[in-house]
């Protein structure tokens, strides 16, 4: 008989024994998934914010980013981190968000159709001007992302629309002296090419590392952060794990990008920061660092990007 494949929240792993920082997760989506029934079945009962901040701090994740890269999340963002001292915000037009702003409507690599929401009546400019609006007035948005390029969801145009929005997201970042988060999904050497152009801002973070060795030299030749998330615990990920291995420790960060991206052995089941000692304890080995020195520098790392919470 074929086995039931398990849904639900993933059980409460072994606290870290020294507190570290989520440096990239989307509570307003996982709070969303819980509303709309996906964790039926589960027991853990964590159904809101206040939950999943409970629920974080007690394995050792006490500090997070949260990041909201569309209209709706940026707003969002705004509210909360004023609210909770645990978080801090990034705030930007995710170059998927960016291309339906600008009216694109193509079938990209991908081969989903365009899938425009009310939010995106506002034109980019006018988009782009909230994400401002937001970062300038709250002390405790630290940093303009996710912003980037992602040639897998994008055509020809749709690439054109996001270079552009990204171009103008990392001179937002050098003009309000904030931390850069990048998305960079089959766009290395374009992503590089604009940083190098443009100037990369004096903190620049590859959110969800996905490169190989190559991008990793680049990153740590440009002292570039590189923030790694469930994706390099997966067995097929040699390359990733290659590419950690390039890096100093001091440009190390690690994230959940939830609720994506959930650690091994829980891939394709739902992501919260709770869940982040799994990447820390492989990002530890790769790193040949004990445990408690890698909490340690990730939260060193962490503060060095964004600043003290």
């Amino acid at each position: 008989m074929a086995r039931t494949r398990e849904r639900g929240w993933p059980a409460t792993p072994e606290p870290l024994p020294v507190p570290v920082v989520d440096n990239h997760t989307h509570l307003d989506t996982v709070v969303e998934w819980v509303a709309d029934g996906w964790e039926q079945g589960s027991a853990a009962g964590t159904t809101t914010l206040e939950q999943q901040l409970e629920r974080a701090a007690a394995v050792g994740v006490t500090r997070m980013v949260q990041v909201g890269c569309d209209l709706d999340a940026v707003r969002w963002t705004d509210r909360v981190v004023r609210a909770h001292p645990e978080l801090l915000g990034a705030v930007a037009i995710h170059p998927n968000e960016a291309v339906l702003h600008a009216g694109v409507h193509e079938v990209a690599p991908d081969g989903l159709d365009p899938d425009p929401q009310p939010r995106h009546a506002s034109s980019l400019d006018d988009a782009v001007d909230a994400v401002m609006q937001a970062a300038r007035a709250n002390p405790r948005i630290r940093a303009i992302g996710e912003t980037g390029l992602d040639h897998f969801r994008a055509g020809p145009r749709g690439r054109a629309v996001q270079r552009d929005a990204f171009r103008a997201h990392v001179a937002l970042a050098k003009e309000l002296d904030l931390a850069l988060q990048i998305h960079d999904r089959d766009a290395h050497d374009e992503v590089v090419e604009v940083l190098l152009n443009d100037g990369a801002p004096e903190r620049t973070v590859f959110h969800c590392f996905s490169g190989g060795p190559a991008l990793a030299q680049v990153a740590a030749e440009q002292g570039w952060y590189c923030s790694f998330a469930g994706p390099v615990s997966f067995g097929a990920n040699g390359e990733l794990r290659a590419a950690l291995r390039e890096l100093p420790a001091e440009l190390v960060l690690v994230e959940t990008d939830a609720p994506y991206l959930t650690v091994h052995p829980f891939r394709g089941r739902p992501n919260a920061p709770y869940l982040l000692p799994g990447t820390v304890r492989v990002v530890a080995d790769e790193l040949g660092l004990d445990l408690e020195s890698a909490c340690r520098r990730i939260s060193v790392n962490s503060e060095a990007v964004y600043g003290t919470w």
